[in-house]
């Protein structure tokens, strides 16, 4: 039996490339993943995650703007928890008190040019997302993603 898969997407478009996740998760859609993958928008409302990762899955891959200090667009993939003051550490000890389990958790995350007020993402973030389809896709069929030259991954 394949392993379950939630790709999980979190942050605010209305703080522009916060929505990058959003912008994957459509993206992931029109593309087709494999059965045992679930896409999921959390927007803000993590809480919301906890209460489904209760379920239990295998791997859960999280998509969010991450800033580090890199250039616009550059996409980072990381085991555990390393977002941008997340709710991620709330959701995970909430998650632990329902009795749930993430499995293995990566943060797919894309470093963001403006989290300004606004609707839509900057052209760096924008030409990233192609880039993160593909290692999603490649991370739901259990492959190590292959990212372009211009995206540092880091494990």
């Amino acid at each position: 039996m394949r392993p379950r898969v939630l790709v999980a997407s979190i942050g605010n478009i209305f703080l522009r490339d916060d929505g990058f996740g959003v912008e994957v998760l459509k993206e992931l859609d029109r593309a087709g993943l494999p059965p045992w993958v679930q896409i999921a928008d959390y927007d803000i409302a993590t809480v919301h995650l906890a209460y489904d990762l209760t379920g239990g899955y295998d791997t859960t891959i999280l998509l969010d703007a991450t800033p580090h200090g890199r250039p616009p667009g550059t996409l980072s993939l990381a085991e555990g928890i390393d977002t941008h003051a997340l709710r991620g550490d709330a959701i995970f000890q909430l998650l632990r008190l329902l009795g749930g389990d993430a499995g293995r958790v990566l943060v797919l995350g894309c470093e963001p040019a403006c989290v300004d007020g606004g609707i839509g993402l900057s052209p760096e973030v924008e030409a990233a997302v192609p880039a993160a389809v593909r290692a999603v896709t490649e991370l739901a069929w259990g492959a190590t993603p292959e990212l372009p030259a211009r995206v540092r991954t880091e494990v």
